[in-house]
């Protein structure tokens, strides 16, 4: 072993290789057990045999349409100027799905026939087998209905039902057992403190096993106790088919998920080339095989995704569930390291006819980012990003249809546009409005190119004094767009309650002991600040902290954002500044609708 706490870094495909080298090593099932389930009970699950025909549907000619039977010879020369006319006993009244009567070979539609008493009157011939649904014209007797390996659908076990079948022979559902594990986890809706959080990760992967169409069971928390946890994992693998062990995958002091499952069993990887979910742990225990997952919420997602979904589809004989594929450009630049598959979450839309995708924030413990993903990017690992307006393959996460309808947002974000997203859904379930936090110089750019609807900026000219204005002209030119003033804000310091270090504005922020976290260059509140200290005779350098950057502020849009003064979550104070014209900018042709109030 080298001097890395990791194994080593592997590719993800050569990591699923390992795992299953290792699984095979150790005598896991490659498939599972099947059993028969009737029908009402098959939806869902996993051909363990062909399905095969036992009778044909339909098992007799059929009459395709309410009307007549008859015979197509008798109906030759009928028109609207010499009909035909059928007594009684040369023909039969049928209804959609009887037999056809013996002797019959068509049927005319009920609306075409005429009547005169009881003769029939056709003023058109009909060729043979007309509105006749021959017997086997769905499925003949001994055909393949559906191979091994198939995963059911309604329409598939009702076809088998059409075909004879009262049962079929399907695969066991695979029983996936989560442990989550870590001190400081407690369970969803006890009361937490300092240093505590909830197990949303172990009831996140539960419920992404069982949308793969798994059993699945979440144990009791597990301490950080390596002695403890080993007795947990060796009681769990006797009961499933996926042992998840959630946390204590990464290098840490108290992380002991590959020490256990070296010390039961087979470790096969240790730290896998991927980002966000490097720390994986893959191995197996007494013939089961285990996953560690990372305790980042984000890692856990996709590392269920990226191994664990494989994995289940194999012991059912299936194939592993695939996303669509679509091309977008970029909103904006996306850096990624070198050496790893980046999974980036991104936001989508369609801007005059072309797909855009905008990254969302890649923090591996911003659960709320998959929540809002429309598609996922990934960067492979020798790529080191991507520059603005570049075509990336995306994999869907929503329909189409429903991204063609995304009212795209770019730049300063505002809990206005929130409200209005909530607004326009409950007006009209089919409208999305997907904002996105770049900077309010950056949703201008975005606009200029044609990256989004619409762009939120609140951008101080420090030589004119005036608002956003002077960068609408700067940046967008002549173009024809719609400025719409769409809230007034307060802007002032956000401090801890209390305000413990008596701040009283900007022009503390140079003192000693005094921490700052800045916004990222193009945003409006960085252009007010550099204004202030400027103001205020404040070098950059002088301020700790300025270099860290953050591309949002979820408290400051709760409080000095949108709430001024509330005093409820945190105490504002000093060098307040009204921001008179922050406005959404839009072209000139969605103008109409944005702008009634």
């Amino acid at each position: 072993m080298t001097g890395s706490p990791f194994l080593r870094d592997v590719p993800a495909a050569h990591a699923l290789d390992a795992w299953r080298a290792a699984r095979e090593a150790d005598g896991c099932p490659a498939r599972l057990p099947a059993g028969r389930v009737p029908l009402a009970r098959a939806t869902g699950r996993v051909t363990a045999e062909p399905v095969w025909a036992s009778r044909s549907s339909p098992p007799f000619d059929a009459a395709g349409m309410d009307g007549i039977a008859v015979r197509a010879a008798d109906t030759l020369g009928a028109s609207e100027t010499t009909p035909v006319h059928l007594e009684p006993g040369s023909y039969d009244v049928v209804d959609t799905g009887d037999p056809m009567p013996d002797g019959r070979d068509a049927v005319v539609m009920r609306e075409h026939v005429h009547y005169a008493g009881r003769t029939a009157e056709l003023r058109a011939a009909v060729p043979p087998y007309q509105h006749v649904r021959s017997i086997g014209e769905d499925v003949s007797t001994a055909e393949l209905l559906l191979p091994e390996g198939h995963r059911l659908r309604a329409v598939d076990v009702a076809a088998a039902a059409a075909a004879g079948a009262t049962e079929l022979l399907v695969r066991r559902r695979p029983v996936v057992a989560v442990l989550p594990t870590g001190d400081e986890v407690r369970p969803v809706g006890t009361l937490t403190g300092p240093g505590e959080i909830l197990d949303t990760n172990s009831l996140m992967l539960a419920g992404q096993a069982r949308e793969a169409g798994c059993e699945a069971h979440v144990l009791p928390i597990e301490p950080d106790d390596p002695a403890g946890l080993a007795r947990a994992v060796s009681t769990a693998v006797a009961s499933c088919d996926l042992l998840i062990i959630v946390a204590g995958s990464s290098a840490g002091r108290d992380d002991y998920t590959a020490q256990i499952v070296a010390q039961l069993g087979t470790l096969a990887v240790h730290g896998v080339a991927v980002r966000p979910g490097h720390p994986v742990v893959l191995g197996v225990v007494d013939g089961t095989p285990v996953l560690g997952a990372p305790g980042y919420p984000v890692s856990a997602a996709l590392t269920f995704d990226i191994f664990a979904e494989p994995l289940l589809a194999e012991l059912e004989g299936a194939v592993p569930r695939s996303r669509p594929r679509a091309r977008a450009r970029l909103a904006r630049k996306l850096a990624s390291p070198l050496g790893m598959d980046d999974w980036v979450r991104v936001r989508l839309g369609v801007v005059a006819g072309t797909m855009v995708a905008t990254p969302l924030p890649r923090g591996a413990g911003v659960l709320t980012s998959l929540v809002r993903a429309d598609g996922l990017l990934v960067v492979p690992a020798g790529v080191e990003g991507h520059h603005p307006g570049e075509e990336v393959d995306i994999r869907l996460l929503r329909g189409l249809d429903e991204i063609e309808r995304t009212i795209v947002a770019i730049g300063s974000h505002d809990l206005v546009l929130d409200l209005a997203a909530s607004a326009l859904r409950a007006e009209d379930p089919a409208v999305t409005l997907a904002s996105s936090n770049v900077g309010s110089l950056g949703g201008l750019v975005a606009l200029r190119d044609g990256l989004c609807h619409l762009a939120g900026s609140h951008l101080l000219d420090p030589a004119t004094g005036e608002y956003t204005m002077p960068y609408v002209r700067r940046v967008l030119g002549d173009a024809d767009v719609a400025v719409v003033r769409l809230v007034h804000r307060d802007q002032g310091l956000i401090v801890a309650p209390g305000n413990p270090l008596d701040l009283a504005g900007v022009g503390d922020l140079a003192r000693r002991g005094v921490r700052y976290i800045n916004r990222q260059r193009g945003a409006g509140t960085r252009v007010l600040l550099d204004h202030e200290l400027a103001t205020h005779g404040i070098a950059p350098a002088d301020v700790d902290g300025y270099a860290r950057e953050t591309w949002s502020w979820p408290l400051a849009r709760w409080t000095a954002r949108c709430w001024p003064r509330c005093g409820r979550c945190c105490t504002r104070t000093g060098s307040r500044r009204r921001s008179p014209n922050s406005a959404a900018i839009q072209p000139r042709r969605w103008a109409g609708g944005c702008n009634d109030p």
